[in-house]
């Protein structure tokens, strides 16, 4: 990218307002280093970054690094083998706790780069632990810093407090007379008391000072000397372990550097995703779509830096024309118009959302050039014109396929007739180079080059002469006007100068505003068919929407019913199973009566009667309609008997299948089959033998209810040999699982117990057994196996 275009079209000040929404100085300083890119793939990152942020912030309002510190140069420090401070300390403990809080939000998330920059970030649990340990909040040093200091700083209190004791003695009661003053005062870190001049001879001991006169001595007495002495060693000792302490956590530190770097880098560049999120919504800004086309439109678009009531724009450049003449007015926006256009193309590349309406497109240049603004120079020796022609020429140089070149008040500063010639040819230059080019101008012949060169197309930015004030409204495909006699006229001066105005305008002059003239007519026609075809392609997309947005609501709302109805048939199925279950162990204490199964059954088919019909059975294949093919390991299901399954075998003379779920296996016509539900509730639901549908399938249920009306709650084979038992024990395992009997007994005597130990076997291995015991006592003993269902 240009970096002088860069600048002239103001990127700094927005990365200015980016810096101003980090939290600390990592993520500031890449904010303030932030640049477009040329390339493609990085723009779609950076533009992905904004994206995740943004959601994430409307999901977790609260997200954040708050309290992350830039401890980049104690990590390095403590790298290196220095000795950090207890300042330092608590920033690597504070950071460690912004690090902490953040990694499960990112957990979390479904985005993929939030999640994948949340497996940079290290807690590092050890290190938090010994600083909490170590530390208060103030930075001051604990007792459970080491097991040795609270030790220490007890023996240093206790010195004190003697030495303490032996000063408030002496200065109270042996020394009182010979002193200036009843106090104690510490000269050169040892304590002392003011001994007048002449009473010397009466306080033995070392004199650390004077006063300026020479009438006070400040003497340690000989009788503190060794507590004083004491208490220094004290705090030496205290001393020592401190500075043991931080060099042991500092070693500690400079150990996990480089985990502490990465979560540092990882949490500044989550911080800087986070302001682009939040400089997005106070801009109310959008992601642009990135085109492949060498074309631009923005929608409603907005310059970041003005404030205010601001009107948008909508530019077009690139579709059916790759150079745009903006013409118009002094201060009615061609400027604006020209730094609006390149400064969202600009924040778009750097990966920023652009304030703009949605729908709005723009390529990824490789390179914005601007010649915007006054480019006049004393120092220089560099008229406005030359200055122009100097930042033109080296435009001209690199301007090619995938640029865009920005040119304020082209040919402006000399001749007019020169500079509009010159104008001229360098529009024509750049769009034979393949570059897009938007330009401004206030000449008369640029407007009627723009209506007439294929490739080139006319923009105005409107004026209010009413008002005499622009309206900042940019309209294209339209010349403007300067309209200097008009204002000229409502601002006052006189008719008749106006008037000689005019009629010094030559016969070519006055044709060619005239031809203009019916231009903007004409063009503006058009632009009013134009715009009432846009109006009815907006209703019409608006009804396309309103209509999708009824299906939607339809589909959730038909969802809505099967969820419920799912619902109240799983309700029903398990009040029906605690039923059975309740009668079953009713059966076995032999509390239950004729009667009382009779009024279970009827109970249990009133129930089996509220389950709601399956909304999602197919009809028949209508007459001329292919049959499916079906191969063996398809899911099917019969239409008439509601059984599921997976297809274990096919008939082709027959023309029928046998449907295997679990132990069951049916045999089903090729006609009756139809295929499951689509989706993982149906299809688990076919796979499993039922019906797929709100609830499970009522032939089932019905089946299984006649099943328990059959199938006894014991197996008496007592007498038989052991093939002949094994054979009735698999059937009636078999019988059992449909009754839906969850426990049963087989009754073989006790004998030689070779029968026992054949049904025991048999049973430990049966796919439909999930446990197998002896009978306890009160149930038979060992002359009984008892078999819990799987």
């Amino acid at each position: 990218m240009d970096q002088r275009s860069i600048e002239i079209l103001e990127f700094p000040l927005v990365r200015a307002r980016l810096a101003e929404r980090t939290s600390f100085g990592p993520s500031r300083r890449l904010a303030a280093a932030l640049a477009p890119e040329s390339d493609p793939v990085l723009v779609a990152r950076a533009l992905d970054e904004t994206d995740e942020a943004r959601a994430l912030l409307m999901a977790r309002p609260g997200a954040g690094v708050a309290g992350a510190r830039d401890i980049g140069p104690w990590i390095d420090r403590a790298a290196r083998g220095g000795r950090l401070d207890p300042t330092h300390f608590l920033e690597i403990g504070a950071t460690l706790d912004a690090i902490a809080r953040l990694k499960p939000i990112l957990a979390e998330v479904r985005t993929p780069l939030l999640r994948d920059l949340g497996r940079e970030l290290h807690p590092l649990p050890a290190i938090a632990s010994s600083l909490a340990r170590s530390f208060d909040p103030a930075g001051e040093l604990l007792d459970t810093a080491s097991a040795r200091l609270g030790g220490l700083r007890a023996a240093v209190r206790i010195a004190f407090d003697r030495l303490k004791r032996r000063l408030d003695t002496i200065v109270g009661g042996e020394l009182a007379g010979a002193l200036q003053e009843p106090i104690v005062t510490m000269r050169n870190g040892r304590y002392v008391v003011p001994v007048r001049a002449e009473a010397r001879g009466r306080v033995k001991g070392i004199v650390h000072d004077a006063s300026g006169s020479g009438q006070t001595l400040f003497v340690e007495p000989l009788a503190i000397v060794e507590l004083g002495n004491a208490w220094r060693e004290a705090q030496a000792a205290e001393r020592e372990e401190i500075e043991r302490i931080l060099d042991e956590l500092s070693t500690l530190v400079g150990g996990s550097a480089g985990p502490l770097r990465e979560s540092l880098a990882a949490l500044a560049r989550f911080d800087l995703w986070l302001a682009k999120a939040g400089l997005a919504a106070d801009m109310d800004a959008v992601r642009a779509e990135t085109t492949e086309r060498a074309e631009v439109v923005l929608l409603s678009a907005r310059h970041p830096g003005l404030s205010g009531h601001v009107v948008p724009i909508d530019v077009r450049l690139g579709d059916g024309f790759t150079a745009l003449v903006v013409t118009g007015p002094n201060t009615g926006g061609k400027t604006v118009t020209l730094r609006t256009l390149g400064l969202l193309a600009v924040m778009h590349q750097a990966g920023l959302h652009i304030p703009a309406a949605a729908g709005s497109r723009l390529p990824v240049f490789r390179s914005v050039f601007a010649d915007i603004g006054d480019e006049q120079s004393i120092a220089q020796s560099l008229s406005t014109f030359s200055g122009h022609m100097r930042s033109i020429i080296r435009i001209v140089a690199e301007a090619g396929p995938g640029t865009l070149v920005l040119l304020d008040e082209l040919g402006a500063g000399t001749d007019p007739t020169e500079g509009s010639a010159l104008a001229q040819a360098l529009l024509d230059h750049f769009i034979r180079a393949g570059a897009l080019v938007a330009a401004t101008t206030h000449y008369a012949e640029l407007k009627a080059y723009a209506h007439t060169t294929p490739g080139a197309m006319n923009a105005a930015v409107d004026f209010d002469l009413e008002t005499l004030s622009p309206t900042y409204h940019l309209t294209i495909g339209l010349p403007g006007g300067s309209q200097a006699f008009a204002i000229a006229e409502r601002l006052g001066l006189p008719d008749a100068i106006v008037g000689d105005a005019r009629s010094r305008l030559s016969e070519s002059q006055r044709a060619f505003e005239a031809t203009l003239a019916r231009i903007r007519e004409a063009e503006g026609e058009t632009a009013d068919a134009l715009a009432q075809a846009r109006t009815e392609q907006a209703r019409a997309a608006e009804a396309l929407r309103t209509a999708d947005e009824e299906r939607r609501r339809a589909r959730r709302e038909r969802d809505e019913i099967a969820r419920r109805a799912r619902e109240e048939a799983e309700r029903l199925v398990a009040d029906l199973r605690s039923e059975l279950e309740a009668a079953r162990r009713s059966l076995e204490r032999g509390q239950l009566t004729a009667p009382g199964i009779d009024a279970v059954l009827e109970r249990a088919e009133a129930r089996l009667g509220q389950l709601p019909a399956p909304a999602d059975v197919a009809p028949p294949p209508a007459a001329g309609e292919r049959a499916p093919a079906w191969r063996v390991g398809d899911l099917a299901r019969s239409r008439s008997g509601g059984w599921g399954g997976r297809i274990a075998s096919l008939e082709a003379k027959s023309r029928r299948a046998t449907l295997e779920a679990g132990a069951l296996r049916v045999s089903v016509e090729l006609d009756d089959l139809e295929r499951p539900p689509s989706g993982s509730a149906g299809e688990a639901a076919t796979a499993a033998g039922v019906a797929g549908g709100p609830g499970p399938s009522t032939n089932v249920a019905a089946l299984r209810l006649a099943r328990a009306r059959s199938v006894p709650m014991s197996l008496d084979i007592r007498g038989a040999r052991v093939d002949e038992a094994l054979d009735a024990l698999d059937r009636y395992l078999e019988d059992a699982s449909l009754a839906g009997l969850e426990r049963v007994t087989v009754i073989h005597g006790l004998g030689t117990g070779a029968l026992r130990d054949a049904v025991r076997s048999e049973s430990s291995g049966h796919p439909l057994v999930k446990a197998v015991r002896a009978g306890e006592r009160g149930e038979g003993g060992d002359g009984v196996t008892v078999v819990q269902r799987g």
